[in-house]
């Protein structure tokens, strides 16, 4: 087993503060962007159905910046083809500061799981800034599957190869790679079930078309705590803030699957300067208020600090990293 599938797979803080040693973006203060802007609303190009992840942070934070900014901020949902659909949008869209990306992990997935791209991420697009990271969480239908704990739920699909089922965000998404991984270190095999979004996937899920999901905690969250599903492990070296009581899944008896979900801001390539600095501004000034705090942490996440070239950076990385997991896993297009 190659050293990608076995190192921790979350952002540590120390992960975190060497990456943003290195960014020299943030050497200097932020500056104000060019006179007049923002003077209309911008949009939020989120590249998923309502209902999934990326919203759970989407949401709040566009309300909290259209009240910092001035003018309405926007959220664009363009699902499909596991969020390189709206990464295609969001890549041809003007870069005059009205239009950004919300994208996430399994934009640095996707290189290596689709042959061709309508867009590059890290050439098309100007990196502006971190915006959460979530553990992974297994979560299951407890009516499918009528499992206490991570060693119950692997006794079971032990016993019966093939025939238990998990939904993912879609192909190439952080949801597939997480199940295929999960497949990989515990030796079982589990069905795979694409959808067009983690929304429609755990909606699946609560009503009992799937059995279970890899699923980021971030849109679990709000499900585990109403007793819907249920969460057996969160897939990192530490408990989620606000979910004391789910284990790791070290201790709960895998302890080399270490996943993280995280979601980023980008501009589309040519978005000026100013324009892009004034926004880690903004982004850094909401981060910074108890209603945000409060909010990320009841979705198990921890309040980002990585902009600019130093986000730039930690993309890179993990499209090397991801390549690595999608060629040792042999994962594929379903």
């Amino acid at each position: 087993m190659t050293p990608a599938l076995t190192r921790p797979h979350g952002l540590s803080r120390r992960q975190l503060l060497q990456a943003a040693a290195g960014g020299a973006a943030l050497a200097t203060p932020f500056v104000r962007a060019q006179s007049g802007w923002p003077n209309r609303p911008i949009t939020v190009v989120v590249p998923f159905p309502s209902g999934g992840g990326t919203d759970a942070f989407a949401r709040p934070l566009t309300a909290v910046l259209t009240r910092s900014l001035g003018k309405q901020v926007i959220i664009d949902n363009r699902g499909g083809a596991g969020g390189t659909v709206g990464a295609t949008v969001a890549s041809r869209a003007a870069p005059d500061g009205y239009t950004f990306f919300m994208g996430a992990v399994h934009h640095t997935i996707a290189p290596s799981m689709y042959p061709k791209l309508d867009y590059n991420l890290e050439t098309d697009f100007v990196p502006v800034g971190l915006v959460s990271s979530v553990p992974q969480v297994i979560v299951v239908n407890t009516q499918r599957m009528p499992v206490a704990d991570l060693k119950g739920f692997l006794d079971l699909v032990r016993k019966n190869p093939g025939k238990f089922n998990y939904g993912s965000a879609g192909n190439g998404t952080s949801h597939h790679l997480a199940g295929e991984l999960f497949k990989l270190q515990t030796k079982t095999f589990i069905t795979h079930i694409p959808y067009r979004g983690a929304g429609p996937a755990l909606q699946d899920l609560i009503g009992g078309q799937v059995d279970m999901m890899f699923d980021g905690l971030g849109s679990s969250s709000t499900h585990i705590k109403s007793g819907r599903i249920k969460g057996l492990a969160v897939a990192s070296t530490k408990r989620a803030p606000g979910f004391p009581e789910l284990p790791t899944s070290a201790e709960a008896g895998v302890p080399t699957y270490q996943v993280a979900t995280w979601y980023g801001l980008w501009a589309p390539k040519g978005t000026q300067k100013d324009i892009v600095e004034r926004m880690q501004g903004e982004l850094a000034k909401v981060f910074a208020t108890p209603e945000l705090q409060g909010i990320w942490n009841g979705l198990g996440a921890d309040m980002p600090n990585l902009y600019g070239d130093a986000f730039g950076r930690f993309v890179g990385s993990e499209i090397k990293r991801w390549a690595e997991v999608v060629k040792n896993s042999g994962a594929k297009l379903d």
